[in-house]
């Protein structure tokens, strides 16, 4: 519970949330997801592939019951920065989406980005997560240093030059202030 309000996620149903996921990557603000162009089937079609992956998972998250954000959590081992870097036992991927909204909430995406980090991390297994947002999404680079991301560096992604940083468990707490 933040003071925003509660925070849950339960896992992506491809075809029943779609067109809600659909509205939400094809939005202007969504720009930095890349499907900007994409069809409904093709929405679909990307989270039945995410779905279906040992490695790769989804998450619709709800900000008291209702849909907020969207959270992918995956294994960099086998997705996403294969050959890029050099894991470390216990890394876990993630990214996340707020959805675009009339109506915005001072501090909103920070508490989602925070409760993201928060589901993370409550598997003991999770030592450190890893994210690679595109080097000019500055907005971005500031949310995560909010929580604990460190920049290490710039790579090359097929898709996008990317800033790839990493936050530990004890980053993550120094920087809400819970002493470890």
């Amino acid at each position: 519970m933040s003071d925003i309000g509660t925070f849950t996620v339960r896992p992506l149903d491809p075809l029943r949330d779609a067109e809600l996921l659909h509205r939400w990557v094809t939005d202007p603000k969504a720009a930095f997801w890349m499907m900007q162009d994409a069809r409904l089937q093709d929405v679909e079609r990307e989270y039945m592939r995410i779905a279906a992956h040992e490695h790769h998972h989804a998450y619709l998250g709800l900000h008291d019951g209702e849909p907020a954000f969207l959270m992918e959590k995956y294994d960099p081992r086998h997705v996403e920065l294969v050959g890029l870097y050099d894991p470390e036992p216990g890394d876990v991927g993630m990214h996340f989406l707020v959805a675009p909204t009339d109506r915005p909430l001072h501090g909103f995406t920070r508490a989602v980005i925070t409760a993201v980090m928060e589901e993370l991390f409550a598997d003991p297994e999770t030592r450190r997560v890893v994210v690679e947002p595109d080097v000019t999404n500055k907005a971005v680079h500031a949310l995560n240093e909010v929580v604990g991301f460190v920049p290490e560096r710039e790579i090359d992604k097929p898709e996008k030059r990317a800033l790839l940083s990493f936050c530990t468990r004890a980053q993550f707490e120094a920087a809400r202030g819970v002493s470890v």
